[in-house]
Parts: C-alpha cells; structure tokens; sequence
C-alpha cells in the first residue's frame, strides 16, 4: 500500500498470522474457541464470497443485524476488507427503524441473525436497495442465503483492498434517544486511533488480557470493547449473545474469567442489586472495569468496590468520536468525575459565545481527535452545526477543575436553570442515589404554577421499599441537606421502572414528557 494507504482488516486480523499469533485464542463465545487463525480464515472467506458471490462493490453498504457472536466479527471485517461499508446495527430497534435505516444508507446487502430475522423481513420488499439477505445460524428464509454455507465457498486466502486510511469503514447510527438515527461515518484509520490512545494509555491492554463487554458490539462502546481493542493486543474477547442480565453476566464473569470488564452505569447498579447466597460472586480475575454511556454515581462506584474489591474507571465517550476521550486512571479515580483527558485527545469548554470559560465553570464541551467520524450521512446541516473544522461539539455541559479533571454537568438540552442559576440534573440524581432506600432515578424540569422550571425526581426504590408520602419528603430533605436549596427537587415521582435507550442511558425526553402530563393534570 502507499504511504496513506490502510485497510483495518489488515490491521485488526492479518497482522496476528505474519507476528505469529495464529494459535493464540481471540474469540470465546460459549463451547467455541476462534484462534487468531481460524479468524483470519474465516474473515478471508467472508471477504471472498462478498465480493466474488454477491458482487459487493467498494463503498457499497452491508447492513449487519447480528447478536455478538463470531459470525460478527467475520462479517465486520470481512466487508471492510473488500473495502464495502459494514453498519452494525441496534438489535433492539423496531421494523420502522430497520426501513428508516435500510432506505436512509441504501445498503445493498443484510447479514443477519436468525433470531432477528423475523423482526426485518417484512420490511425487505420496502427497500429497493437491497439485493441480498444473507441469515446466520440457522435455515434461511425465501430468497436469502445461509451465511455459513456463503462462507464456506470463499478463499482461504484474500488480500485486503487498497484503501487509504481517510478512506470511509464503516458506519454507526446513534441510539435513536431524540429524533430519528444519524449515521456516524467512521473511517479505516479511526478504530487504530482509539486502540493507540485509550486501550494502551488507559487499560494498558496486553496480549494476557480477556475483555469481556456488556455493551453490545452494535453500539460504539461495545464495539472497541469487544472487538477492536483485543485483537488491536492479539488478547480475546469474551462474546455473550444473549441478553445482558445481571444473572448471565455473573456467569460469563465466573466462567471465563475476563480481566477487562466493561459496562454502563444501570448496569452496575443492577449488578449491586442481585444478590448471591454465600459466598459472594467471584469477580477476581478483573484488573479493570470500565464505565461510560451517562454520568458513573459515586454512590454505585463505592458500593461496587466495597462489595467486589474492582474499581470502577469512569469516562466520557461517543459515537461520533468511536470509544472514550476523558477517563480516570487506575488508582487516580475521583468519584463524580469523568477524569482527564486520554492521550491523543483536546478538549475545550466554552460558554454560549464560543468563548472558553474560566476554571470551575460550566460550559458546553468540545473535543479534538483523530477518531472523530467524518460527517453525519444525510445530514449536512447536522453536521456543520455539530463539527468545527477540528472540533466537535458534544453536547454535554461540563466543567473543568484546577487539576485537569472533567465534571459532568448535564446534556446541552437536559440543564435546568432554576431561579437563573444552572442546575445539574446529574448532580441531584447522583445525590439522591446515595439515599439507602433509592434504587435508581432521573431528574429533568416540570414548570410550577407560576410556570418557573423547577426540578422533579422520578425514583424507583429499592426491593423491599415502600414508595410513601413520608420517603417522597424525606428524599426532599435528604436532598436538601447536602445540595444547595434551590437544587432539591420540588416534586418526587415513584414510577417501577426508568425509561432507558438500548444502551441504558435514560430518554430524558420521557421524562419530560412525563413531567409535562403531571403538570397538565395538576392544573
């Protein structure tokens, strides 16, 4: 290849076979055991019948509806080898949103699990760009292929495309949390970049380590943790295709023994609440646990670490930069905070004039780095509101201390001003976490009579907890006594459950919704 050339199959796969590491294991799912061999086999083959059986051109997209499984990982990389565009796709997501996402990308092709099958094909003959559907797993339906019977007729051997490391790779739709899914368009160098910087800086990632990732390989959390951070190391992956429940991810732990372990904040706090009959669950093979996806409660951070003896690493990611770009350090951890910056990474906060604001003030936080996807697809406006030259926008409110560390202080559009002074949802929610009676709760606005923003909690309480008149105002006092008056919440709301996205971050739309409902029927 030129100089600027680089095609991340090579990097990510081929490179294990000519350094040595073809026996090593790099993919354990269950019973199955994948050597960096096998991979770089089957990814080959994935490659070859892409391009040789269905005519799948460079650039042109392949849609991947798959659960974490190795199949996965094949095809991942195997489009991105032949230079097609793979867009690993929400699992969770409805039929309207596969068609938005099939018409909106024009993708060629669909591999999907067979267990997700059901869920797209009624929506096939609705998108015209489609000409192959490819079904992993199991028997196929009318008019697609089986995957491992596609596979199974492609070479052994395949050498990568030429493409150029500013060249396009693949694809990934935002949670969908406001409005409809934008595609991040992610490029062949951007994955290398977020190993280089976070995996080695941070984790100090090493050919031992087994990375284990509640985060599905669909999301952009998931898919560093889960496949590209490992075999950036030629260390394994431990895949889990079922659901992430805390029941199942105990077991994966005990059984495979992972030594980077990665989840989200709900996660972890559903992880304290199950409970085992002596002795405790056994998560001693774990070195580091990694954090990110909303705001890490220092409540659920000590708790975690008193119980388990793992501290957790917070951070601050996105989709649009790939994987995490501020991160506490091991033994540096500062509860509430989401760290420093990452090696390799910038970061400004500025106040509503693009001006930066002083130490300790909060403002809207920017970020520079070479992982930042190129452009929203489709959304041109989107996009030059969003990236500035080097610079992208975030969207979350932050603040930055004396001694480098980051502090969350809420989304752009989620801050309320109450009385004219900011008030973090985060902070309160973080507070009324450390109640003993709260499980779990989400803070936005609700107008009072007056129509003045005020804040309303929406608490779920723990097993065994009466949602009473009486906790609503001692959660109030609670509150209260460790937060600045105007800080506490005005109202409290018990509700069973929060309304979350697929990767666990609460939809403060609904909240707002909610709030909205509440007041319509007080007045």
């Amino acid at each position: 290849m030129s100089a600027d050339g680089f095609n991340a199959a090579s990097y990510f796969v081929d490179r294990h076979i000519e350094e040595g590491r073809g026996a090593a294991i790099a993919i354990e799912c269950g019973d199955r055991r994948i050597t960096y061999a096998d991979l770089h086999e089957r990814v080959s083959r994935t490659a070859s019948a892409l391009r040789n059986e269905l005519g799948i051109r460079p650039e042109e997209r392949v849609l991947l509806l798959m659960l974490d499984v190795p199949e996965m990982v094949f095809a991942f990389f195997g489009a991105i080898k032949i230079g097609a565009v793979p867009i690993p796709t929400n699992t969770l997501w409805t039929s309207d949103d596969y068609e938005f996402v099939l018409r909106d990308s024009r993708a060629v092709a669909v591999i999907v699990s067979a267990a997700l099958y059901p869920r797209i094909v009624d929506v096939l003959s609705r998108c015209p760009s489609v000409r192959h559907v490819v079904v992993a797993d199991a028997a196929t339906g009318a008019g697609a292929v089986a995957f491992d019977a596609l596979i199974d007729r492609g070479r052994t051997q395949f050498a990568a495309d030429e493409t150029s490391k500013d060249a396009p790779a693949f694809w990934l739709y935002s949670s969908g949390s406001t409005g409809r899914p934008k595609a991040c368009v992610h490029l062949q160098h951007d994955m290398r970049v977020c190993a280089d910087t976070y995996a080695r800086s941070v984790l100090e990632i090493t050919s031992r380590d087994r990375c284990f990732s509640v985060a599905k390989l669909f999301f952009a959390y998931g898919l560093g943790n889960g496949m590209y951070f490992p075999l950036s190391a030629g260390a394994t992956t431990i895949l889990w295709p079922g659901a992430s429940t805390p029941e199942s991810v105990f077991e994966v732990i005990e059984r495979h023994r992972p030594t980077l372990f990665f989840s989200v904040p709900t996660h972890y706090a559903m992880m304290l609440a199950h409970r085992s009959e002596p002795p405790d669950f056994d998560l001693s093979s774990i070195r580091c646990a990694v954090s990110a996806g909303e705001s890490l409660p220092p409540a659920v951070l000590a708790r975690f670490r008193e119980r388990f003896g793992v501290e957790i690493l917070d951070g601050i990611g996105s989709t649009e930069v790939l994987h995490i770009f501020i991160s506490n350090r091991r033994g540096q951890v500062r509860p509430g905070s989401s760290g420093v910056l990452v090696p390799g990474y910038e970061a400004k906060i500025v106040d509503e004039d693009g001006a930066p604001v002083a130490t300790g003030q909060v403002g809207s936080l920017l970020v520079k780095g070479e992982s930042t996807c190129a452009f929203y697809w489709n959304r041109h406006e989107l996009t030059k509101r969003t990236i500035e030259g080097h610079w992208i926008r975030t969207g979350d409110h932050y603040r930055q201390d004396s001694d480098g560390f980051f502090w969350f202080a809420g989304r752009s559009d989620d801050m309320l001003k109450v009385g004219g002074i900011w008030v973090s949802p985060a902070e309160l929610e973080h507070t009324l976490l450390e109640h003993p009676s709260v499980q779990a709760c989400g803070v936005t606005g609700r107008p009072d009579r007056d129509n003045l923003i005020k804040p309303i909690a929406f608490v779920v309480v723990r097993d065994g907890v009466a949602p009473t008149v009486e906790l609503a105002v001692d959660l109030q006092q609670f509150a209260r006594s460790r937060l600045a008056e105007y800080k506490r919440p005005r109202w409290v709301e018990f509700v069973d459950a929060l309304p979350t996205t697929a990767t666990g971050k609460v939809q403060r739309f609904k909240l707002r919704e909610r709030a909205a409902r509440l007041q319509e029927a007080a007045s």
